[in-house]
């Protein structure tokens, strides 16, 4: 097995580049993450937009361990559905967290992968937005995390909170995916810059894209607090 540091959670390559004994298992660990990040509460760390942007990047080797697929285009592809299909399961187990035991959570102490803070944003978030709120959760991280639970607490229609989960999870994946894979194809043909050469900077610099909004949600949300 890959050798472990703490740092790692943090770097999308190390599960990209995961193995076992040799055997390069780096899909089954992205489509985990995906997964965990809703259905298993652990979105506080783990590297969900940058970790799909780069899967993008590297989709040939997440993808040729299990499928062989010459075409770039379908490789591309089976990632992007195989990653929605994995953010929609665990949706579905978030929701169904929420429904069945998400009025716990409001009286559960904090822990390292539990904020409640994070619950009553996430709440609030939802009621402003509504079903929408699913959609935009997907690209704000702590707040994918909750969405799911609070539309299961608040007992969201179950068909309607399908159609926002179903649309939002392929939204996600194939908006990062395709993207990462496509601007790393351009950027190289036309440019010379090969972004495998720059990880660093596009992990910081999705990160700022992605937590600037939910600091300024917070922020607002803390201001307001205090004036009141």
């Amino acid at each position: 097995m890959t050798n472990f540091d703490w740092k790692n959670l943090l770097d999308p390559l190390y599960y990209i580049h995961f193995d076992i004994n040799g055997i390069k298992v780096g899909l089954f660990i992205v489509l985990f993450i995906v997964f965990a990040e809703t259905g298993l509460f652990a979105g506080f760390f783990l590297p969900g937009d940058s970790l799909l942007f780069l899967a993008g990047i590297y989709n040939r080797e997440l993808v040729e361990n299990i499928f062989v697929i010459e075409s770039s285009f379908l490789n591309v592809l089976v990632l992007s559905v195989l990653v929605g299909i994995a953010g929609i399961l665990g949706n579905i187990v978030g929701y169904w967290f929420g429904s069945k035991s998400g009025h716990f959570l409001y009286t559960r102490k904090d822990t390292f992968l539990f904020k409640k803070k994070y619950l009553i944003q996430s709440k609030d978030f939802f009621e402003r937005h509504g079903g929408r709120a699913i959609i935009l959760s997907r690209f704000l991280p702590i707040f994918r995390t909750f969405a799911p639970i609070v539309a299961g607490i608040v007992n969201m229609n179950k068909k309607k909170f399908m159609f926002y989960n179903v649309v939002s999870s392929f939204l996600w994946s194939f908006l990062l995916i395709f993207a990462g894979n496509y601007l790393y194809k351009y950027l190289l043909k036309n440019f010379q810059i090969d972004l495998k050469d720059h990880i660093e900077l596009i992990i910081i610099g999705l990160v700022v894209v992605t937590i600037i909004p939910v600091i300024y949600k917070f922020g607002k949300k803390s201001i307001t607090n205090v004036e009141h």
